[in-house]
C-alpha cells in the first residue's frame, strides 16, 4: 500500500490516504451514503475537505449516523445542542441547512423514487471518467456541476454551490478524477 501511486493531494498522512483508496471517486449509489457525503461537502463550504474528514465520525454521532429522516425533523433543541457540539463545525446556517436538505433531500425521493436515481440522471447512471493527467487538469467546477447546483437550489437546498456539487461528485464517483497514474483509477 504504502509504495503505490496516488494523487498526490491525498498524500498528507494515513486518514486522507485511506479515504482516497477506499472511498473517493468509487460509484455511490445508496441513498443513506449520498445524504452523508452530501451533508459532509456542505459543511466544507469554505474550508479544507481534512478538516471535515477529520471530524467525520463527531460529525456521524451528532448528526444520528447521517439519518435523513430523523434530522429532517430536528427541533430546535436538538439545533441548539448542535451548535455547541465542538466536535463539528458549529456554523449556524450550516446546521440549519442540514436540516433543509434533509427535507428536500426526503422531496427528492419521493418525487424520484429515490436521491440517486435524480443525481445519477444528470450522468445518465455512469461516472464520467475526466482522465486527467496531473492535478492541474482537475477542475473546482463543470457546467454539470453549476446545472446540478442551479437544480438543488432550485429545490430549495443551501450550500449547493458548484464548487460543493463538484466536490459531492468526485467522492461519490459521478465523475473520475483520479489521475492517470493512480493505482485506484481502474479499481
Amino acid at each position: 500500500m504504502e509504495n503505490k501511486i496516488r494523487c498526490a493531494w491525498c498524500e498528507k498522512d494515513d486518514l486522507y490516504r485511506k479515504y482516497h483508496d477506499e472511498e473517493w471517486g468509487k460509484p455511490v449509489y445508496d441513498d443513506a451514503t449520498l445524504f452523508e457525503f452530501l451533508l459532509l461537502e456542505t459543511f466544507q463550504a469554505g474550508l479544507s475537505w481534512y478538516t471535515i474528514l477529520s471530524k467525520r465520525e463527531n460529525f456521524r454521532k451528532a448528526f444520528d449516523h447521517f439519518d435523513y429522516q430523523k434530522i429532517a425533523q430536528y427541533s430546535d433543541a436538538k439545533i441548539q445542542e448542535l451548535l455547541l457540539d465542538a466536535g463539528i463545525i458549529r456554523n449556524k446556517l450550516k446546521v440549519y441547512s442540514a436540516v433543509t436538505n434533509a427535507q428536500n433531500f426526503i422531496k427528492i425521493q419521493e418525487e424520484f423514487g429515490s436521491f440517486s436515481k435524480y443525481i445519477w440522471a444528470f450522468t445518465d447512471g455512469k461516472p464520467i471518467d475526466n482522465k486527467p493527467k496531473t492535478l492541474k487538469e482537475v477542475t473546482a467546477t463543470t457546467p454539470l456541476s453549476d446545472a446540478i447546483s442551479k437544480d438543488l437550489k432550485k429545490r430549495g437546498f443551501k450550500f449547493v454551490g458548484s464548487t460543493v456539487v463538484y466536490a459531492h461528485m468526485q467522492a461519490t464517483g459521478m465523475v473520475n478524477d483520479h489521475i492517470e497514474s493512480c493505482w485506484t483509477r481502474n479499481q
